[in-house]
């Protein structure tokens, strides 16, 4: 209440009422003579009314201020650092990966030599048979011929006539 007083009076004091139109409206056919002291007074009592708070104000924004750039710096940081931490994942998920990839040649070179083990042995069996075959084929041959030998000699000869 104190403050809206002292505006009124100083609106009084300066010819305009409280249910006048325009504060500006014939300014200056309406100002009585004022004093100078007096205007001084009257500016130096409104300065020291509001200064004190608008140097709280101002050091208020200033500690404001640097708060905020204070705030800035760390925010920065920790971006920074999540930075980071999305790359550590992306790092750890590509290992993962490649563990994945390893585990995966390992098991075809598994069966690769597993396959190749297979091929040995069934080229080994395929050899064996086929040497078993031969074999019983020329046994088989050696047995036409001595049973065609024996034909002959079981044939009836004619006998040389003297």
């Amino acid at each position: 209440r104190n403050k809206e007083e002292e505006e009124d009076k100083t609106l009084l004091f300066f010819g305009v009422g409280p249910g006048d139109a325009s504060p500006d409206e014939g300014v200056v056919e309406d100002l009585p003579l004022i004093d100078e002291r007096a205007v001084e007074q009257l500016t130096e009592g409104l300065i020291s009314h509001y200064l004190p708070d608008l140097q709280r104000s101002k050091s208020a924004l200033q500690e404001l201020t640097q708060n905020q750039v204070v705030l800035l710096e760390t925010l920065e940081q920790e971006i920074s650092k999540f930075k980071e931490c999305n790359s550590i994942v992306d790092i750890n998920a590509l290992f993962s990966e490649a563990k994945h990839y390893h585990n995966k040649l390992v098991n075809i070179r598994n069966e690769m030599m597993m396959l190749h083990e297979k091929t040995s042995k069934l080229k080994k069996r395929a050899l064996k048979l086929q040497q078993k075959r031969q074999k019983e084929e020329l046994e088989r041959e050696q047995q036409r011929e001595k049973e065609l030998e024996r034909e002959k000699q079981l044939t009836a000869k004619p006998a040389k006539r003297t």
